[in-house]
């Protein structure tokens, strides 16, 4: 049944995984917050969705064609991932703190890098791929920009998230975004997209929460331009290896 789906359109394959993903991840969450246990159905939920893409990618030797692959170029052409690392830091600027029991916290890494895993595959893998080949630039600004906006999505999933501080996040992530997809272009691998998002996302468990607005605002500007201007290079460091052919 995927792989009709997936034959009949690349697109509609990539949306509706999209869609699945956020009604199923969203009711986990809501779910996990019933059970009195964080994470307990988001977990079971993300690993579920991962083994499955993952076994579909596999069976039909699609792999490799979706960036499940290491780098094709050296580290030195994209700066030794150096902007990644400052965007790992992130979480931890303000203070390191435990925030839920022992278990929680397992259940919310492990959840998170399933998180890292299925969006990086799906918004950078999927969608992109499937809108490249007519229109390129369109593939990556739809790709950034449905990464960014679907973080909206925590306002209604029982988070309790700000409303300012989802704003925030929905134009950092848009800029991420925009990181992944052109180091995923420069590379040809989703490995260290999937590796640096799943640990970002991760290390928000030891995260102190800030108190002033200004300090948010000011942290989500140095993000948005580090990785904004990271995904620029990437951008022109594309451009140049696509002239050189």
């Amino acid at each position: 049944m995927l792989k009709k789906l997936y034959d009949k359109s690349e697109l509609t394959f990539a949306i509706i995984w999209i869609v699945i993903y956020c009604v199923s991840m969203s009711l986990g969450d809501g779910l996990s917050l019933k059970t009195g246990v964080e994470r307990s159905i988001s977990f079971i939920i993300g690993s579920f969705l991962s083994v499955t893409l993952l076994l579909f990618l596999k069976k039909h030797n699609l792999t490799v064609a979706y960036g499940l692959r290491p780098s094709m170029i050296p580290s030195a052409r994209v700066l030794w991932y150096i902007p990644l690392v400052i965007l790992l830091s992130a979480n931890l600027w303000f203070g390191v703190t435990l925030n839920y029991s022992a278990l929680e916290t397992v259940l919310y890494i492990l959840t998170m890098l399933c998180v890292g895993f299925l969006e990086e595959l799906i918004f950078r893998g999927l969608l992109f791929n499937a809108m490249k080949k007519d229109n390129p630039k369109a593939a990556v600004l739809v790709s950034s920009l449905t990464f960014g906006i679907g973080h909206i999505i925590n306002l209604f999933n029982g988070s309790g998230a700000h409303p300012v501080s989802t704003l925030l996040q929905v134009i950092y992530a848009a800029s991420a975004g925009f990181m992944f997809v052109m180091l995923y272009c420069k590379t040809k691998s989703l490995l260290a997209c999937i590796i640096t998002h799943g640990s970002f996302n991760a290390l928000s468990v030891f995260s102190v929460e800030v108190q002033s607005v200004k300090l948010e605002i000011l942290s989500c500007v140095f993000l948005t331009v580090i990785t904004g201007a990271y995904g620029i290079y990437l951008l022109f460091e594309a451009k140049r290896s696509y002239d050189k052919k």
